[in-house]
């Protein structure tokens, strides 16, 4: 039987414990009530919602059931579920082959054919074993192995894995040219994006496009392009109209600039990556008769696809724990989008946007979590439609601490304001969700201004004075 002593310490042990959590949550719903009477927010919608991650308890919910626009932080989500329906360690396959036959002078009577798997690394600057350079000399090696010389074919990237479809219902027409609103692809090439070299003039005047890197020889280019004046900033905008080759560069763009290039998106990756291993096999002295190929440019007659009869090479990608990692690090919508159809390919589903959308849903709905709380059309959060609320964000972050791979998704996350969290900006839209402890207490949380007025670092210092109180 416990002492006199002992029940006085726990009593206060307790109270302390009780006194502690009504003071954050006197403390968070002060700080919230000040963001929401702020001039920034006068036409705005906010949600919080603070979880104990251990139990589960809410610490604190502030309109928690609001569906707002989530960004960049709906990739919480995505990575989430492909960590519980892929697992940590799944690598897509990209293979490297050709129809034919191989004569004994080493002419090849017929195709090289990239067959991709969905890979969005391949060619990537992120991993070694991914850089273009690598992927080519691996291919240039297989190449030479099997004999041939010459080819008297094509060379064929063959994307259809994962459909026509590109681009997800729902993205804006502004995003599409440029290196964030890359499509997706069953064959992606250096993360389906190229810069853009400019030289700036007199504020006002056009600006002169340099050169692209790589090359782009099946694209032309035509600047509308103005100087913007010093502190204005990069305003600059790829715009690239479907089935045509003319890319667009409107916007502005500062004169005091130094890095003086913007990404764009390829169009047509697969076609990038079958043109680039036909030129490094001409300098190398391997001549090539038909010209590169892709599933898009090939006509009705040419097609069905043909396939491989013989493989060359088989190219792993980096495992999901790695993709993951840079998913979130640098916030590439590429790598959502792409793990969102892999989500309806692994499920036996057409492989579609929308039916990823449906996986993704049914998987955390299995887990409690209403579908209509999860009110989306992409992987990525890229969609201003896109709908989640803050309550729906924090029980799927307090779902994924529970689960083996939580180390590898945690060490996703990057450090904003000295807190593990992701973040996630589109026009009017700010927010976040994550991890922090205080005093001990393991929380998650999620965070989401729609709507605001104002500068952007104007709201991110404000709601940072919100998450303050977590620290």
């Amino acid at each position: 039987m416990p002492d006199k002593r002992s029940i006085l310490f726990l009593s206060m042990f307790f109270w302390c414990v009780n006194l502690d959590a009504q003071s954050l949550n006197q403390k968070l719903q002060n700080a919230f009530n000040r963001l929401e009477r702020d001039l920034q927010c006068k036409y705005a919608s906010l949600s919080l919602t603070v979880l104990d991650a251990e139990t589960g308890e809410t610490v604190f919910a502030a309109h928690p059931e609001m569906g707002l626009a989530p960004a960049s932080t709906l990739k919480t989500v995505t990575s989430t579920t492909a960590f519980g329906l892929l697992g940590k360690d799944f690598q897509y396959q990209t293979t490297l082959g050709y129809n034919g036959t191989v004569a004994a002078d080493g002419t090849l009577n017929g195709d090289l054919i990239i067959k991709g798997g969905g890979d969005p690394t391949l060619g990537s600057w992120r991993y070694d074993s991914s850089k273009e350079n690598a992927v080519l000399k691996i291919w240039v090696e297989v190449i030479r192995q099997a004999g041939i010389k010459k080819i008297n074919g094509r060379i064929i990237g063959n994307d259809a894995l994962f459909g026509t479809q590109k681009i997800p219902d729902g993205w804006i027409w502004q995003d599409l040219g440029n290196y964030y609103g890359a499509g997706t692809s069953g064959l992606c090439w250096r993360e389906n994006q190229y810069d853009i070299k400019l030289q700036t003039g007199r504020v006002g005047s056009r600006v002169r496009i340099v050169k692209t890197i790589p090359e782009m020889p099946n694209l032309s280019f035509q600047s509308e392009l103005l100087t913007g004046s010093a502190g204005s900033g990069d305003r600059a905008f790829a715009y690239l109209p479907d089935k045509n080759s003319i890319v667009y560069l409107r916007g502005t763009y500062a004169n005091n600039l130094e890095k003086r290039s913007i990404a764009a998106a390829t169009p047509d990756p697969a076609y990038d990556a079958a043109f680039r291993l036909a030129d490094t096999l001409k300098r190398l002295g391997i001549d090539l008769k038909g010209t590169p190929a892709s599933t898009q440019t090939l006509t009705a007659a040419q097609k069905p696809l043909p396939e491989a009869t013989q493989i060359l090479s088989n190219i792993a990608s980096p495992k999901l724990s790695e993709i993951i990692f840079w998913l979130n690090k640098k916030s590439i919508n590429l790598y959502a989008e792409q793990l969102l159809k892999t989500l309806a390919w692994k499920a036996g589903k057409p492989v579609a946007t929308a039916d990823g959308v449906q996986v993704l849903q049914d998987f955390w709905k299995a887990k409690g979590i209403d579908p209509n709380a999860l009110n989306i059309v992409d992987g990525s959060g890229l969609s201003p439609g896109d709908r989640v609320s803050t309550s729906t964000l924090a029980q799927i972050l307090l779902s994924a601490k529970k689960e083996t791979w939580f180390p590898d998704f945690y060490k996703s996350l990057p450090i904003i304001n000295e807190m593990t969290m992701k973040s996630g900006s589109i026009n009017g839209v700010q927010a976040y969700a994550g991890y922090q402890t205080k005093n001990g207490r393991n929380l998650c949380f999620s965070i989401i201004v729609n709507n605001y007025s104002g500068s952007s670092s104007g709201i991110k210092a404000k709601m940072f004075k919100i998450l303050d109180e977590l620290k």
